[in-house]
């Protein structure tokens, strides 16, 4: 009852405004909500990056983006969660307003630009506070230095003894060039970099990059190649998409920015399979967008993704979104005959 009162005002107020709520609600509310979140699943672990995953259902990046509330996160049936996108300087991001809710299509649109509080903040909240579960750590670039490498390796300087894993992001389409670090010369030198980086750190952190969902098989095939020749330790399936606009129904729609929630949950699974049949199980896939019930999270592994991510549907289900997720999921593994959640992963790509 306490949260639909919450969710009627959240639903009548500034978007932004309306996440700060949430996160304040979160904070506030966590031995509460602890009190619904205690349920566990066998068939639903896994481990995956030499990590032990108690669930495959993970906060996405974006929610969580200063570091505020990862603790209060796994009270909430989250097997794992993941801050950021975290840059070098503190930056204010993109003009507002640039935060829209689509609630008719269950969707929302931003153009957000990584606003965050800066690495060197953000890194002493987590060194005082230390994540009592999975927690990745998500890291980007500046505006001003989308298309260099330098501020990525700034962030994992600063974080690769923090986090259970980095994600590298280079596919939002909210910061102007971004997106050309999906080049080959450019991913290459970027993996490269890292990992050299990490070698001088004696560093063992698993090492993700985010993808965009607007790429073509040519770009799939080419990033696929360059991940196993390179030997990554994952990626994460997708980021928010520029496209798949004309079918909505909300007057936001025709705003700019990346769309996320259910109108990309088609658009994520294809690129899912498509580089699942690349990759295998060699390279563990996270599965993102469009996941709101226990039906989508299953595509999703059935596609090829061994963990999944969400954020949309936190804002419109509710907090308690992971642990319906999770107990509808470990049921539907169960009628499909499987004993564990690992093997039904890429069923449907053979």
């Amino acid at each position: 009852m306490l949260y639909r009162i919450f969710k009627f005002f959240l639903n009548r107020t500034d978007s932004e405004l309306a996440h700060k709520l949430a996160i304040s609600y979160i904070k506030k509310y966590s031995i509460r909500l602890n009190l619904f979140s205690n349920s566990s699943y066998e068939n639903l672990s896994q481990k995956i990056f030499n990590l032990d995953f108690k669930s495959p259902i993970g906060l996405a990046a974006g929610f969580d983006k200063n570091a505020e509330v990862y603790n209060q996160v796994y009270k909430l049936g989250f097997g794992f969660t993941e801050v950021g996108t975290i840059t070098p300087k503190p930056q204010e991001g993109n003009p507002k307003p640039r935060v829209f809710r689509l609630i008719d299509d269950k969707a929302i649109i931003n153009r957000l630009g990584f606003p965050n509080e800066g690495m060197k903040i953000i890194k002493e909240r987590i060194k005082n506070n230390p994540p009592k579960g999975i927690c990745g750590i998500n890291i980007g670039p500046n505006k001003d230095n989308a298309t260099k490498s330098d501020d990525y390796l700034l962030c994992f300087d600063q974080f690769s003894e923090l986090a259970s894993y980095i994600t590298i992001n280079i596919s939002s389409p909210n910061t102007p060039n971004l997106r050309m670090q999906h080049e080959d010369e450019k991913i290459i030198r970027l993996i490269d970099m890292i990992k050299k980086r990490s070698r001088e750190h004696n560093s063992k952190v698993p090492i993700l990059f985010k993808i965009s969902p607007d790429i073509d098989d040519k770009e799939i095939k080419n990033l696929c190649d360059i991940f196993i020749e390179k030997s990554i330790d994952g990626v994460i399936l997708t980021n928010t998409t520029t496209s798949n606009k004309n079918n909505l129904v909300s007057k936001y729609r025709v705003e700019r920015g990346g769309l996320s929630g259910e109108p990309l949950n088609d658009i994520s699974n294809k690129v899912i399979k498509k580089f699942y049949l690349r990759l295998g199980r060699n390279i563990p896939i996270i599965g993102a967008g469009g996941i709101n019930n226990g039906s989508t999270a299953f595509e999703k592994i059935k596609s090829g993704a061994s963990l999944l991510q969400l954020y949309t549907s936190l804002v419109y289900e509710g907090p308690y979104v992971a642990d319906k997720i999770n107990k509808e999921l470990s049921i539907l593994i169960k009628k499909s005959g499987y004993k564990n959640i690992s093997e039904a992963i890429g069923v449907d790509c053979k």
